[in-house]
C-alpha cells in the first residue's frame, strides 16, 4: 500500500493531482491572455464552498472516528485539506488585492485557485471510491 490511494496503484490520486495542475496552468495562461476573467462572485462562491467543506469534514471526521480502519483515508484527507486551505487562501488573496486583468501575478494566483478547487473535487471522488472499497479484491 502506498500513500496515494487504497490499492497498490496510486492512479486515482495521481490523476487528480495531475489534472488539477494542468487545469491550473491552463487557467493561469487564459487569465494572463485575457480570455477568462474571475469575478468577485466566483471568488466568494469558492471561498464559501471551501470553508463549508472544511466544517463538514470536521464534523464527519469527529463522528466517524473508529468506524473505519482504511489506511488510505488519512493520506487522501491530507491532500484534500491542502486543496481546501489553498482554495481559501487564494480566494482571500484575490478578494483582498485588486490585480490588473492581465497581471502575471494575478494570473498565477487565479491558476492556483482553479488548481486547488479542482483538487478538492477530484480528491473527493478518490475518497468516495476509497470509502466504497472499489479497489479492494478481498471485500464481500
Amino acid at each position: 500500500m502506498n500513500s496515494y490511494g487504497c490499492s497498490c496503484r496510486g492512479g486515482c490520486t495521481l490523476l487528480a493531482i495531475g489534472a488539477s495542475i494542468i487545469l491550473g496552468i491552463v487557467a493561469a495562461v487564459l487569465t494572463f491572455l485575457g480570455t477568462i476573467t474571475v469575478g468577485t462572485a466566483f471568488l466568494w462562491v469558492v471561498f464559501g464552498i471551501a470553508v463549508s467543506y472544511l466544517a463538514i469534514l470536521l464534523v464527519v471526521a469527529a463522528f466517524s472516528r473508529g468506524f473505519t480502519t482504511r489506511r488510505c483515508i488519512c493520506p487522501l484527507l491530507s491532500i484534500l485539506i491542502t486543496g481546501i486551505l489553498g482554495a481559501i487562501i487564494t480566494s482571500v488573496i484575490l478578494l483582498a488585492i485588486t490585480f490588473a486583468a492581465t497581471s502575471g501575478i494575478g494570473a498565477i494566483i487565479v491558476g492556483l485557485l482553479v488548481a486547488f478547487f479542482f483538487l478538492i473535487i477530484t480528491v473527493t471522488a478518490c475518497l468516495v471510491k476509497c470509502v466504497a472499497r472499489c479497489e479492494d479484491d478481498d471485500t464481500i
